[in-house]
């Protein structure tokens, strides 16, 4: 027995049975062996395809997603803008014009061509000896002699004088009438457009001293004894001047001489007329504005319209007192206002001004302001610098309008019993205040309110024009605001390019695109209108111009919160999609890694297989 269990515990146990488990052998946990276990079949690529077919999708989605969060950008006619910045840099605009003179002489000497000839190179070379405006071009200078004997011109004139139907017998009929015969034998333009102005030399024997008319249309006259030289010299001062500077002396504050320009971006004005009475309880007054004021300011807005389309509104308020104190003069003869109490004169707090309907966008909003005093304090008169009393006893605030300070006739102190009644302004005290205010008005436009009777080194006196503006002042406008607008139209687009390049993620609508093409047009057009010396035309484009580009560079569009760079971008849709897709992309990788495994278990099989064989 024992040598049995002694022989049948030296028998080594049989080798256990392999097991499978879905057609593999099962693992050994015990075993030791370096080398991996076989797979006697071929791995399936179910959840292979599975796994990519979850990517592919994905990655298909891709482009769905980047189409629908793409920004449209209207291309902006980057090179155009360029091209008309190196247009107005190197050759500013300019409008060049027509010198007519003309010498109306007494007597019936023979009148030849070489005398006018002469003239205009003398007339030629004074204008280059005097200062011109930038905004001045070429000027083209014709010269005219007529007398009882015969008339002549020069080579070049351009002008269209008919000779005999101006005399100096027409000078018995009054300036103005004399004004409006030239006007009327002249016209206003060359054959090409250009404005031609006209100074005519009447020569008068029997008058010793030389006086000057200046129309309100483009012509002007010297009437008095004058030899040729002091002529030549007239002619050019008043041309120079007046006709190409409006009067505006060196180191004065006017127009091209600073930032006159009270005409909002889109080329509209708004006129607001107010009346105030600071205390109602000593008097009320009233105005029939619509049926004088609209009168008399229908001719200002007509000759204003090539560059701004203005709008009128009124209106009366009451219990409006002013911020700054006045003090009794008895010399003055009333309480007096100095010109340093000027800036705190405006009381914000109790006028409401800023009720304008008419003022949409970019509207510009002129105040003119007529203030009642209360009878305390009436009259009020305003004190110049000098010590004076103000003539019109009003002032205006550049860029914002003018005040009026009107005494009513119920000041003097015999009259104090009529207080507390209600009243109207009658309508000579009406058209008398809107008199100044067109004065403060041209101020307020870069011209002089008037001009002084001794403006030049002999007697000088200005025809007056019912629209407030006189033609040559209108042309001076014209010019300025055409050459402003232009600049700012150009500075305003390129803006635009400027912040359109620096934001790719910015949205540019198709409007904008459009906007900015007919800006350009607009602004080509102007620039065009200005080398022919059209300053009305080339006025109307250049605001046209302005407006369009202020549209497209405040266009609602431009204020999207798409505007934001590709980081913000990545940062809005990553809490998204970042998570699923992580997870998507490593779930591939990681089967991938196995099906590669298991491929390579089933390839080694097979060669082992194929080496015991």
């Amino acid at each position: 027995m024992a040598e049995i269990a002694a022989g049948e515990a030296s028998a080594p146990p049989p080798p256990p049975a392999p097991s499978t488990f879905g057609g593999r052998p099962a693992s050994n946990p015990t075993s030791t062996g370096s080398s991996p276990p076989s797979r006697t079949t071929k791995p399936g690529v179910k959840r292979l395809v599975l796994t990519a077919s979850v990517l592919l999708s994905f990655l298909l989605g891709l482009p769905f997603l980047l189409k629908s969060t793409e920004i449209h950008r209207s291309p902006l006619p980057s090179d155009a803008i360029t091209a008309l910045a190196h247009r107005l840099h190197s050759n500013p605009p300019s409008f060049p014009c027509g010198l007519h003179a003309v010498f109306l002489r007494p007597g019936s000497g023979p009148s030849d061509a070489s005398l006018a000839s002469r003239l205009e190179r003398a007339i030629s070379a004074k204008l280059q000896l005097l200062p011109a405006p930038p905004t001045a071009g070429n000027v083209s200078v014709s010269a005219t002699v007529e007398s009882a004997g015969g008339c002549s011109s020069s080579s070049s004139v351009g002008s269209r004088w008919q000779c005999g139907v101006v005399t100096t017998a027409d000078l018995v009929l009054g300036d103005e009438v004399f004004d409006e015969l030239l006007h009327s034998a002249l016209g206003s333009s060359g054959g090409d457009g250009s404005m031609v102005y006209t100074v005519v030399v009447v020569e008068i024997d029997d008058v010793e001293e030389m006086r000057v008319v200046i129309g309100k249309h483009r012509h002007a006259w010297l009437v008095g004894k004058v030899d040729e030289a002091k002529a030549v010299s007239s002619i050019g001062k008043v041309f120079v001047k007046y006709f190409m500077n409006g009067g505006i002396e060196e180191g004065e504050t006017g127009i091209g001489k600073g930032e006159f320009m009270p005409i909002g971006s889109d080329g509209n004005v708004v006129l607001s007329f107010s009346l105030l009475n600071a205390d109602p309880s000593g008097w009320m007054y009233d105005w029939d504005f619509e049926k004088i004021g609209e009168r008399m300011l229908d001719p200002v807005i007509e000759a204003l319209r090539p560059i701004a389309k203005i709008n009128i509104e009124s209106q009366v308020l009451y219990h409006t007192p002013k911020s700054s104190y006045s003090y009794a003069d008895d010399k003055l003869g009333g309480n007096v206002l100095s010109m340093g109490d000027i800036p705190f004169f405006v009381n914000s707090n109790e006028w409401h001004l800023d009720t304008s309907i008419s003022a949409t966008g970019r509207s510009k909003v002129l105040q003119f302001v007529v203030y009642v005093p209360s009878a305390k304090e009436c009259p009020l008169h305003l004190q110049l610098p000098d010590g004076g009393i103000s003539k019109t006893n009003a002032f205006i605030s550049p860029m914002w309008g003018g005040v009026l300070i009107w005494n009513p006739p119920d000041c003097s102190p015999g009259s104090r019993k009529t207080h507390g009644t209600r009243k109207k302004m009658s309508s000579q005290e009406h058209m008398e205040t809107l008199e100044i205010f067109i004065g403060q008005l041209r101020q307020l436009f870069g011209l002089k309110p008037s001009y002084r009777s001794q403006d030049m080194d002999m007697s000088t006196k200005f025809v007056a024009s019912e629209k407030g503006f006189t033609e040559w002042e209108l042309d001076l406008l014209y010019r300025h605001h055409a050459c402003s607008n232009l600049l700012s139209c150009l500075t305003t687009l390129e803006s635009l390019s400027s912040l359109v390049r620096s934001l790719p993620r910015m949205i540019v609508m198709d409007e904008i695109g459009r906007q900015v093409e007919l800006s350009l047009e607009a602004a080509n057009l102007a620039q065009r209108n200005a080398t022919l010396g059209i300053s009305d035309s080339s006025a109307v484009s250049a605001t046209r111009a302005r407006a369009l580009a202020e549209d497209a560079f405040f266009h609602p569009s431009i204020m999207s919160i798409s505007y934001a760079s590709v980081e913000h971008y990545f940062a809005i849709y990553m809490p998204f999609f970042a998570p699923v897709s992580l997870h998507v992309l490593l779930a591939a990788i990681k089967e991938l890694k196995r099906y590669k495994a298991e491929r390579a278990k089933y390839s080694a099989f097979l060669a082992s297989r194929a080496t015991s064989s």
